[in-house]
Order: structure tokens, then sequence, then C-alpha cells
């Protein structure tokens, strides 16, 4: 009996300097050249910090001509656009003086759009060459394919294979970089790292860790999570921790399992609560289909929200909070699915939370975006992968996200309010994928990255 995927457990930690080893007991990234723009040598490579530099720079400027705003023309009519931030993740060299850069852009009504930009020229003398509406509120207008001689082309998003819409069926092997580097610390500090673990989907190898300060493995046990906690001093201001993984995944899709006896996915969470509105929005979303099922249900409420909600990183978005996606109607995919969860859970279907990084499939090295989160629900015996960001911004894939989990992603930690001594000042912590820093009490952020590297 089961009722998670079994997960490996380290067996132990070996210091090293600042190099902690986990012995594991079970075995917008770089975006795409202009098109015809060859992606080969390079004489000298301008760095990244430069070309964030040269597109903030030329914002600036466009900015000052216009009345505070950034002007981009669409089909329909010209946009007034604010900066919301410039993707580092993408920022990539395209040739001799040739660069690319992604950016977030907002209007007055709080949509987003991710524009892309390509540019030629120096340091301190770059100029924009082509502007390109990408996405909209996270919906691509097209997508990028890789020819065979390393230029890139758009590919309308109606043609788009799977695998140019972020899915690898089947498996994929990659290496993931974690790195985060501790901000200016005035006084000690505390620090929680999710620590990614084998199970059934997954199968991980710590291939090495950096990590500065006293170091301590803990056990979080109701999710099975593991978490490298980290006791800081000011001497740790600006060194980085580094851990890298060697990571083999298989497509997930709805697998057997039984519920234990004392299971809580039928709980409130924190910032996921149950019942009340949501009960009621739950039984509106299955009207008519009340004797059908939790399958059938669970389907109802994933088209509802994908009928419901916008993907827009505005507002207090991020925190993974029901009543904010509830009232607002938008968020990323923290907000999507705690919307889910609170709902299912409210008309007694058990679900679930968890969190990591989604693997871009089109390539096979560089940045990635961020975190991405997803859930499961059960019925039938069996647990249900969904991803009701990704089949909100890719409508020919939703069908494919209710049952399935592709394999280009890692886990890094499930669960909500994750209980762990020594427990945060603030209490248990929301959700774990990027460190969880604390300085006498108050939460700071590290700059965290994440990147890549697949095997062919």
């Amino acid at each position: 009996m089961k009722s998670l995927p079994n997960r490996s457990i380290p067996l132990g930690i070996l210091a090293f300097g600042f190099f902690v080893v986990l012995q594991v007991l079970i075995s917008c990234g770089q975006k795409p050249a202009q098109e015809i723009v060859q992606t080969g040598s390079k004489p000298e490579r301008v760095s990244i910090a430069e070309i964030e530099e040269g597109i903030k720079a030329y914002i600036v400027r466009e900015k000052e001509a216009n009345g505070g705003y950034f002007l981009v023309n669409d089909e329909k009519r010209q946009l007034r656009l604010k900066l919301v931030r410039v993707h580092t993740e993408y920022l990539s060299n395209l040739g001799p003086s040739k660069h690319f850069a992604c950016v977030d852009l907002a209007d007055e009504k709080g949509d987003v759009y991710d524009v892309d930009f390509f540019m030629e020229g120096e340091p301190g003398a770059m100029q924009v060459t082509e502007t390109s509406l990408h996405k909209l509120n996270g919906k691509p207008f097209y997508s990028w394919k890789q020819m065979v001689d390393k230029t890139w082309r758009r590919v309308p998003v109606e043609t788009s294979t799977s695998d140019l819409l972020g899915v690898r069926e089947g498996s994929d092997n990659f290496t993931f970089f974690y790195t985060a580097k501790i901000p200016k610390l005035t006084k000690p500090a505390k620090a929680w790292i999710p620590i990614a673990q084998s199970d059934d989907f997954q199968d991980i190898q710590l291939v090495s860790m950096k990590a500065p300060g006293k170091q301590q493995l803990l056990e979080e046990k109701q999710n099975g999570n593991f978490i490298l906690f980290l006791e800081l001093s000011p001497a740790d201001s600006d060194k980085e921790l580094e851990i890298t993984y060697q990571v083999q995944r298989v497509e997930k899709a709805p697998y057997e399992a039984e519920l234990p006896a004392d299971h809580p996915y039928l709980e409130p969470n924190l910032l996921m609560p149950i019942g009340g509105r949501f009960e009621e929005i739950a039984k509106e979303a299955i009207k008519g289909k009340e004797n059908d099922g939790h399958l059938v249900h669970a389907r109802a409420l994933y088209d509802y929200i994908i009928d419901n909600m916008r993907y827009m990183k505005f507002g207090k978005y991020g925190r993974g909070d029901s009543n904010y996606a509830c009232d607002s109607k938008t968020g990323n995919c923290t907000e999507f699915h705690s919307f889910f969860i609170s709902l299912a859970r409210s008309i007694g279907i058990p679900a679930r939370f968890a969190i990591g990084a989604s693997i871009p499939s089109d390539r096979n090295e560089g940045g990635i975006d961020g975190y991405h989160c997803w859930a499961e629900f059960y019925a039938e015996g069996k647990w249900w992968p969904v991803d009701i960001s990704e089949g909100n911004k890719y409508t020919a894939l939703a069908t494919y996200y209710f049952g399935r989990h592709p394999a280009n992603r890692i886990e890094l930690s499930r669960g909500r309010d994750l209980d762990i001594q020594p427990l945060p000042a603030s209490g248990p912590i929301n959700f774990l994928a990027y460190p969880l820093v604390e300085m006498d009490g108050e939460q700071i952020f590290p700059l965290t990255t994440f990147s890549f590297e697949r095997k062919n």
C-alpha cells in the first residue's frame, strides 16, 4: 500500500569546506536567434549583464520620449506599456554584435505582454532592430523552432508540435543547476532549501553541492520532503549556494495508489481554505453532473478555472492564495492550482500540490524561467496529474494536461504549510522552491537562478 510514489532517502551528508554531498539511495533559457541568423562561433561574446543594460537603456529612452510609456503597435492598436522585468534567463548572443532579449511589459489594465527584442551593436551603443509581441498573459502568439542550420523560425501555435509548446513525452535526461546568492547579512541568518528526491517518476543523482554556513539535513515527514537547513553569519554575505542534479524523468500519467487513513488531502491549508464560497463555486461547476463521480467533477473544475482565470503576473500573485485567485481570477501557476485544490477539497475530492521547475523542451541548455507548480487529485483509485496554468496557456494541450505531466520537469518539494524543525519565524513554510532566508525574523530574498543542460 502506498499513498505517494516511493521517495529515496539521503544516506548522509559529507562536508568538504563549503561542499556538501548528499548520497541518494536510488540511483523565455536561451531564447531563439532571429530568423535566418546563424548562431555560430563569436569572436568575443558580449556579457549577459551588458545585454540587459542595453535593453533597459533602450526602454528608458523610449519611455522618456513617449510620456513615460513604451509604445508597441499590434495589429489593432498602439499599446502603452510599463516595464515589469527583463528575462535575464533569456538574454543571449546571436552572433557578432547581434543580441536577443525578452521583456515583460504591462499596460494600464494589468495585461502583461512578453516582447521579443533583437538588437545589434556593442555595449553602450545597442540599437533595437526588431520588436515582436510573443505572448499575452502567458499565452503565445507563436512558438520558435530551431532549424538544422541552427537558425530559428517562428511557427504558428496552431501548427506547433508538442515539443514546441513545452512538452517532452516519454522520458527526459538532463542536468539541473540550482544557484542562489546569499544577500548582504548584518546579523546571523537561517535558510531552508528544498532537496530534490527520487520517486517513481524521477531518478535524482546529486552531483555536487556547495553551501555556506553550518549545514543540517531536515526531514519534513508529512509530505516526505528533505530540506537543507543553513545557519549563516555576516561572513557568508554574497557567497553562493550551488546544487547540481543529474535527473532522469519519465512522463507522469494517472497511477494507482491507496489513500492513507489519515491523509490530509481534504483539509484546508492557510492559503487554501475550503467550504463557503469555494464549495458554492464547485457545486455550480458540476451542476447536472452530481452523480457522475470525482473524475468527471475534477474535469469540470479544471475547465471552470481555464474558462474563468487569466494567467497574469500582476498584483499580489505568486503566494498560492485561493482567496486572491477567486477574487481577481488572475495569477500564476500557484494561484491556478491553489484555487483548484480549494474547489476540489470542498466537494470531497482529495487534491495536493507540488512545485519544482519546468525544463524547456525546444532547446538543450540555458536558463529556466523560475519555478513551476502543479497539482494532483484522487479519483477511481488513482492519482491524476493536472497542470491547469499550462492548459490555460496552450489550448491545444488542455486535454493533455488533464491527467499528464510531461517528462521535462523536476519536482523539488511537495505540499503546503511545511512543518519543519527548526521552523521559520513566519511559521510553517507556504511552499518551498526558492531558498527561504530569514534574518532577525524577517524574510530576505537571495537572487536565485535555475538552468539546465540536456543530454542528447
